[in-house]
């Protein structure tokens, strides 16, 4: 047991129970330097009996590394990433350099990492050590924390140490708080530290200065002479205590010989600990074995397996203290005495460190090391490695590309301020027009991610325009990005900027070749803005049939199909909408594209909503919501509030970043299915009022017109009628004419009326559309009713109270139900589920393992380990009275993507 530590030695070993009994958990040792989180990870490793320990330490001076290290970490455990699935097992590799290939995602690197820690707590419970998680390099902490955040029933331990104050990405996580030991076993420990006797007063203030710090009390007084000591007299000032015991090694390293000290140097700027990388360096500065004694015997390194310090705070004090000429000269010992081949970044790194001013030769090599980063996915270490490369370039050309390269590097890790002042670098160089053209272009992408006010899309028409002389097709795709940026913002644009943006992508120069999808798709989009539907639907529907196609480019697809989709929508093809909704998904699963998957994932929600699977819609939520819990993101909420409007349940409390057109549709969805007509009325008149957005607004001038109607004034309903059927006159499809033969059927009396409810529902019954199709059975049959044609009635509100309760529509089905019981019939009542016992994730698991995925597949899907499936179906089954997955296509509903 550690002195003062009884309770933190209990919390640990409550963890290690935890994980012995097939349970996982996650805690951040937290407290200030030197209080002791060291010690407690070695009485961590030292109790764990019965597990495999597997330990890295964050080094400050290796921060710039990329999956640094998550290396040291994983490493030992290679042998097992033969059993990961192929996609994270080529992730994981990529990120270590151990293989070429794309970069990968860097969260299909931490599902590769929670997949191997699973593997091997298979075999053993596992206890995973991060000493110094603050100085962990950032593509290593993004990785570590996201398994910190998925694990559950793995048999591992993830245990953090990280200094107070510096929360950062661990935010969130479970903490023990370590803080200065109590007087009296401060008392005690001074004392042991202590050989002859110590004033009383001496004593007290150094135990009140120090706080009770463990390191502070053991090397405060080493500074101190007996009479000092006996006396009180000679005591430093107070001072910021980090600083005050690295003074304190600063003392005892005086009194080494000056080869030990340059040893000691050696050992603090070579971050990996390698002894025979130190025995090459050391030789090469002339410095002898006796020196290695020294070191060991001052107490301040130890040289086994590795070179450890005995404290962080001993190689900041080291290095800290030497000149800039002593740094330069063991970083260039390093750099020599460093594998070219074997590990040409971390020579770079050290070269750079020794030279002084502009070196063309250094920065190459860095630039070098920039894209190997970015090759294995380290974007921050790729800017890192670019803006040393920037600074240590002689010619203005070189260092105005390679700063501009650096802010792109930055942007992509996330880091826009940041790649905002590189920017600002470059542009005091010389620039050519193209370079001109790829800071405007970035400063508007940059604008686009990172806001939603309209800043974006003046940048992006600028880089365009100037783009238009020298990569046409670029050009375009930018006028695209810029018309984009400014529906999207369309509600923060003033004055006529859409607008606009809408005539300058129109006047963009025409491409060279056949036009793409993309370049149909940017000049319809333009079209629809500046001379409305009718004018675009021919351009937009060839756009449709191109990304449909075959011959498109993954990476265009990739890339713009998530606008091409809501396109699909906007023409009322359903069938558009089905192949590039699942085309969307399957890229994006298949690409590891986890920032763009959610966004698939919510559109093909959509069709099964309007399909009228909403078990397959909400599993398609559930695995977005996975993923951007997992990843940070903020993608708004839109897939769960429409699947709540459709359940008729309340969506006054919006996500983050609902659109207000989205939230006024949703609302007026819930009000028309629970017979509100009034509130209806007013929530979808505000929605179609939106004439800049692409959906909602048309969908919500359906609502209108139902509302109107319903509410007494009919009148209303026939201008949004005849909005309506501008686009649905132009699109042409059965989704669209079905659509408008049941609201003009609103606005109709007797046999005109009751022609075009038959053209509706024979429309309609052809297209995927299943809610449509429902809630026209609903109207025809009240319809019915209201002509006193009870049994005609009964026939339609039957079928349309059947397939709303099948859907789960229950604002709909209830009232398609007090209609039915108005004809003098009684509606069944809806069964519940015996899937509605199970948890979000449970049901989840439960229906993907219904439709076949392996326990692998499912994990990958919902960012879960193989054995946190397994164990989630154990529950399933239990709950569901089953005993195996053979068994839940009987017990759970079907469908699912």
């Amino acid at each position: 047991m550690l002195r003062g530590r009884r309770s933190e030695s209990e919390a640990l070993d409550q963890l290690l129970d935890a994980i012995r009994a097939g349970e996982s958990r996650v805690l951040v040792v937290r407290g200030e330097p030197g209080v002791g989180k060291s010690a407690l990870l070695e009485y961590l490793s030292a109790q764990a009996m019965g597990c495999r320990v597997a330990r890295a330490a964050g080094v400050q001076s290796e921060m710039e590394l990329a999956f640094a290290g998550l290396q040291q970490l994983c490493a030992p455990m290679l042998d097992h990433v033969e059993r990961l699935p192929a996609p994270q097992r080529d992730a994981l590799r990529t990120a270590f350099g151990l293989t070429g290939g794309a970069a990968p995602d860097r969260f299909l690197v931490g599902l590769a990492v929670l997949g191997l820690l699973s593997e091997v707590a298979d075999e053993q419970p596992l206890v995973c050590l991060v000493d110094d998680a603050q100085w962990l390099d950032r593509a290593s902490l993004q990785a570590l924390v996201f398994v910190a955040r998925r694990l559950f029933a793995e048999s591992v331990a993830l245990v953090f140490a990280a200094r107070q104050g510096e929360e950062g990405l661990l935010t969130g996580l479970p903490e023990l708080l370590v803080e200065g030991l109590g007087d009296a076993d401060a008392r005690a420990l001074l004392d042991s530290a202590v050989p002859w006797r110590m004033d009383d007063r001496v004593r007290d203030r150094i135990v009140a200065e120090t706080r009770g710090n463990p390191l502070a009390l053991l090397e405060l007084p080493r500074g101190l002479t007996p009479s000092e000591l006996a006396g009180g007299f000679g005591l430093p000032a107070v001072r910021a205590l980090p600083d005050r015991i690295e003074d304190s090694f600063q003392r005892r390293l005086a009194g080494l010989p000056a080869d030990t000290r340059q040893l000691l140097l050696l050992a603090a700027a070579e971050p990996v600990g390698d002894p025979l990388l130190l025995w090459r360096s050391a030789e090469r500065l002339g410095i002898g074995a006796q020196a290695t004694d020294a070191a060991a015997s001052a107490g301040l390194l130890a040289l086994g397996a590795r070179v450890s310090f005995r404290h962080p705070l001993v190689r900041s004090a080291i290095y800290g203290g030497a000149s800039p000429q002593q740094r330069r000269e063991v970083h260039r010992a390093l750099a020599d005495a460093t594998d070219p081949e074997l590990d040409p970044d971390r020579r770079a790194w050290h070269r750079a460190q020794a030279t002084v001013g502009p070196d063309d030769d250094v920065a190459s090599a860095l630039e070098l090391s920039a894209g190997r980063a970015q090759a294995r996915g380290g974007l921050a270490a790729s800017a890192a490695f670019l803006e040393r490369s920037a600074a240590l370039t002689l010619y203005p050309g070189r260092r105005t590309r390679r700063l501009l390269a650096a802010a792109h590097a930055k942007a992509q890790a996330g880091a826009f301020d940041a790649g905002l002042q590189l920017l600002a670098a470059a542009e005091t160089g010389p620039l050519d027009e193209s370079q001109r053209a790829r800071v405007d272009l970035l400063r508007g992408q940059i604008a686009f991610a990172s806001s939603s006010d309209g800043d974006a899309s003046p940048l992006l028409l600028k880089a365009a325009k100037r783009l238009e002389h020298l990569d046409i097709e670029l050009a375009r795709a930018t006028y695209l990005e810029a018309l984009s940026a400014a529906v999207y913002a369309g509600r923060f644009l003033t004055g006529s900027g859409l607008r606009e943006a809408a005539e300058a992508a129109r006047a963009a120069p025409a491409p060279l070749r056949t036009p793409s999808a993309t370049d149909l798709l940017l000049d319809g989009l333009a079209l629809l803005l500046t001379e409305g539907y009718a004018a675009a639907a021919p351009t937009l529907k060839r756009a449709m049939t191109a990304f449909c196609s075959e011959t498109i480019s993954e990476k265009e697809a990739l890339r713009w199909l998530w606008l091409a989709c809501p396109t699909a929508v906007r023409l009322w093809d359903d069938e558009a909408w089905e192949v590039l909704s699942l085309r969307h998904v399957a890229l994006a699963r298949e690409a590891g594209a986890l920032g763009v998957l959610p966004i698939a994932l919510n559109q093909r929600a959509g069709l099964h909503l309007h399909g009228g699977d909403f078990g397959a819609a909400a599993a398609l939520i559930d695995e977005a919501a996975a993923i951007t819990e997992a990843t940070g993101s903020r993608l708004p909420s839109y897939g769960p509030l429409a699947l709540a409007a459709f359940r008729g349940r309340d969506v006054t409390r919006p996500g983050e970043g609902v659109g207000p057109t989205f939230l006024q549709w949703a609302t007026a969805v819930v009000y028309n299915g629970n017979g509100r007509y009034a509130d209806a009325l007013a929530a979808a008149q505000l929605a179609a009022a939106d004439s800049l957005e692409l959906v909602f607004a048309t969908w919500a001038t359906t609502e209108v017109i139902e509302a109107a109607t319903r509410s007494g004034v009919a009148e209303q309903g026939a201008g949004a009628l005849e909005r309506l059927s501008e686009t649905t006159r132009a699109s042409g499809s059965d989704w669209a004419l079905g659509v408008e033969a049941c609201t003009r059927a609103l606005l109709s009396d007797g046999e005109t009326a009751e022609g075009l409810y038959r053209e509706a529902l024979d429309r309609l019954d052809r297209t995927r559309i299943r809610m449509a199709l429902a809630r026209a059975h609903l109207l025809y049959g009240e319809w019915l009713r209201r002509a006193r044609r009870r049994t005609d009635a009964r026939d339609q509100l039957r079928t349309a109270h059947e397939m709303l309760v099948t859907m789960g529509a229950d604002g709909f089905a209830e009232r398609a139900g007090r209609e039915l019981l108005a004809t003098g019939e009684r509606a069944r009542q809806r069964v519940v589920e015996t899937s509605s016992e199970l948890t979000a994730q449970e049901a989840q698991v439960a229906r993907l393992a219904r439709d076949g995925l392996a326990n692998a597949e499912i994990g990958a899907r919902l960012f879960i380990s193989p054995r946190t499936v397994q164990y989630h179906l154990g529950k399933v089954f239990t709950k569901l009275g089953i005993e195996s997955r053979t068994q839940l296509d009987r017990v759970l509903p079907s469908g699912s993507d």
